[in-house]
């Protein structure tokens, strides 16, 4: 069969005893196959590549049988023989007579689509092989700034590249697919009890607005300081995290769970102050009383428990500073890989970082970020949850519930957006209103009712929403324990409109 100097994908170390995976006689096979019946390309073309081909030679006839299939031609050693007749390593084998060779077994046909198969599946491990190299040449290579766990975050990527190229070969379904995980999806709502076809908020009212959290989508929750974006977040994963546990304990399927093992990237807390903020919420102790232990010892007794019954949580917590969004999202796909994370969790965004190129601009690198984690939600087919700042224009209007105009530095954050929520409370601002009790006792007791009537009361104001209509949802925050729940009515305003 054919020898020729192997150039495709990855060669031969030189003065190497590794003989790469290989198997020139079904790559042969198969091109001739190709060309008795090309009605097999259609079946191969959407995973195979030429450059997937051990021998190079073999690799330029299959592109050259792909255009002239794709030209509406017919590919056989007729039609392939001008295309190929001045390529050199097919004069070595006698020319277009060659062509004509490998047409020489019919029954090749019967097993075209195996043939396929295992050369796209040896591609793979030469790959591997490829990335095994780069791996020690890298790490023997003490010539240049030695950086170690770039390199371990550099070939995590690479191996996940690899693990991704075996998989799905194309977004393309058909119309029976697709209906069917529409009925799944309904069908995962309706054993939830109503509302959810996705992932848990653990909130009836943000539930019955949005369906849950569903894959692949990016959800922006922003407001200003003070609203309690970081603790709603927090909420979220962990009633994902909760409910996962509770399902596998009732031996729901996985795949008919509205729980997930949540990852949680926080870029401005450490892992103990989440941990804080959960335990707080749990055993319903302030945090400011755990941080400075003034508890009785009661309080211990339900910290203790609580911290028991948190244990095994499936939540995954990384406080690395200074994450680039590359960085992220290769921990993220290690998680996927590990603990088959079904959430994520980043707070917040404008502390990831972009690539670094030199002369970009804030906003060029925000689009950057707000783009990767939307590639990151599609990718690993999980919805991801991204806290956002607002601009200071919030504070000089006199309505100061947030607008989607308010999204800090870029509008490619509201662009790549799936769900923009918005937090509001209205208590947090009327708080600085307070009039002095001396000067003026009637003007500071109507401001007491107030405040007593709006206290905790916070507003999540679905400002985007592809899969359904906008509004608004009603909840309670209790900055004690730093945890929102449903207010007693029915959790939500009448819809803002459609989007």
């Amino acid at each position: 069969m054919v020898d020729a100097t192997p150039l495709a994908l990855v060669p031969d170390a030189p003065g190497s005893e590794i003989r790469l995976p290989r198997n020139v006689e079904a790559e042969a096979a198969l091109l001739g196959a190709l060309m008795v019946d090309n009605r097999i390309v259609e079946d191969v073309q959407m995973e195979l590549r030429p450059q997937h081909f051990f021998e190079p030679l073999h690799g330029r006839v299959y592109e050259a049988i792909l255009k002239l299939v794709d030209r509406n031609m017919v590919a056989n050693p007729v039609t392939l023989k001008p295309l190929m007749e001045a390529d050199p390593a097919l004069k070595e084998l006698g020319g277009p007579g060659y062509l004509a060779q490998l047409t020489g077994s019919g029954a090749a046909v019967i097993g075209a689509r195996d043939f396929a198969r295992q050369i796209y599946d040896l591609a793979l491990l030469r790959e591997l092989v490829g990335v095994g190299r780069d791996l020690v040449d890298k790490a023997l290579d003490t010539s240049e700034s030695i950086d170690p766990r770039g390199q371990i975050e550099q070939a995590e990527m690479a191996l996940y590249t690899v693990a991704e190229q075996g998989g799905d070969t194309g977004s393309l379904k058909t119309f029976a697919q697709a209906t069917r995980l529409a009925v799944e999806m309904a069908e995962k709502a309706l054993n939830s009890g109503g509302h959810v076809s996705g992932i848990t908020t653990g909130l009836d009212g943000i539930n019955s607005r949005t369906g849950g959290l569903h894959p692949s989508d990016l959800i922006i929750v922003a407001g200003r300081p003070g609203m309690g974006k970081s603790s709603i977040a927090t909420n979220i994963a962990y009633n994902a995290a909760r409910r996962w546990v509770r399902d596998m304990a009732d031996g729901i399927p996985p795949e008919k769970s509205i729980g997930a093992p949540t990852a949680i990237f926080n870029l401005e807390m450490s892992a103990d102050q989440v941990a804080t903020r959960i335990l707080a919420e749990q055993s319903g102790i302030s945090g400011e009383a755990l941080r400075m232990g003034k508890i009785s010892h009661g309080d211990f007794q339900n910290l203790v428990r609580a911290s028991r019954e948190l244990a095994d949580l499936p939540l995954y917590i990384d406080d690395t500073a200074g994450l680039t969004i590359a960085a992220m999202r290769t921990r993220a796909r290690r998680l996927k890989r590990r603990h088959n994370i079904g959430l994520i969790v980043v707070d917040y965004l404008q502390l990831l970082q972009g690539s670094g190129k030199q002369g970009d601009s804030r906003v060029n690198e925000i689009s950057e970020i707000s783009r990767g984690l939307k590639t990151l939600a599609k990718e690993l087919q999980v919805p991801v949850i991204a806290l956002s700042q607002l601009s200071r224009a919030v504070e000089s209007r006199e309505d100061k519930r947030p607008q989607l105009s308010d999204l800090r530095e870029s509008g490619s954050i509201e662009q790549d957006a799936d769900m923009v929520w918005f937090l509001y409370r209205e208590d947090y601002y009327e708080m600085s209103k307070e009039p002095n009790i001396e000067q003026d006792p009637a003007a500071y007791a109507e401001w007491a009712e107030r405040m007593d009537r709006i206290k905790g009361h916070s507003e999540l104001i679905v400002a985007k929403q592809r899969h359904g209509a906008t509004g608004k949802v009603r909840l309670f925050f209790d900055a004690k324990i730093t945890r929102f729940s449903d207010l007693a009515d029915d959790g939500r305003y009448d819809s803002g409109g459609d989007e």
